[in-house]
């Protein structure tokens, strides 16, 4: 079984797995949401390969839906669902910054190997590689502030790399109830995961 919420924007669905961090689609309509989440298997599966983790989902299952709004039809899971509440053990702590890593590997590794200029969308639209690498990192640096995560925009690679170190670390431990930060760590982990997850597939989609 594979557990899925739905978040339900006016226009579009997005499909997020609960277990697995960074796997979550968009498309018009629940079914359509869940058929789109299950293409992407293979591709994920790259992910949680890398992660050292054997990924063999089962038939989606829906368990929660969430409200959605303008955001999520512009294309971002932005609800936080009750189920991001309860508390997260250590090993699926752990568990989900094994699958982060693998992300931010998978993504720079992407980057390195792909030209600058990207083919573009439909209407002639879309980021060249660059600034694609820069919104990801430049997003994370402001999600890592909603787990209290704080840095400065970044002089160099390693001014990137200890924030990325300090961001696992915190997401790595035990959490229980009562929330103090801006995001819960399980929704924290969903975000950051599919945001990278999200732009690699689209350099490797543009390329």
């Amino acid at each position: 079984m594979t557990r899925v919420y739905l978040e339900t924007g006016p226009k579009k669905v997005f499909a997020c797995s609960i277990d697995w961090p960074g796997w979550c689609r968009i498309a018009k309509g629940e079914e359509a949401a869940i058929d789109r989440l299950m293409e992407y298997v293979p591709r994920y599966r790259v992910v949680a390969s890398r992660a050292g983790l054997e990924f063999a989902p089962g038939d989606p299952v829906v368990v929660a839906r969430v409200p959605g709004s303008d955001t999520t039809d512009f294309g971002v899971p932005y609800a936080v669902p009750d189920l991001d509440l309860a508390p997260v053990l250590a090993s699926e702590a752990e568990r989900g910054v094994a699958l982060l890593r693998a992300s931010w590997a998978l993504f720079d590794e992407t980057a390195a190997g792909s030209p600058e200029d990207l083919r573009k969308g439909p209407r002639g639209g879309g980021r060249d590689l660059t600034k694609i690498v820069d919104h990801v990192e430049g997003a994370e640096r402001a999600f890592a502030r909603k787990v209290d995560v704080r840095h400065k925009p970044y002089k160099t690679r390693g001014d990137r790399d200890a924030m990325r170190r300090e961001l696992a670390e915190v997401l790595a431990r035990p959490w229980d109830p009562p929330q103090t930060t801006g995001w819960p760590p399980r929704y924290a982990l969903r975000r950051l995961a599919w945001h990278v997850i999200d732009h690699l597939w689209e350099i490797e989609d543009r390329r």
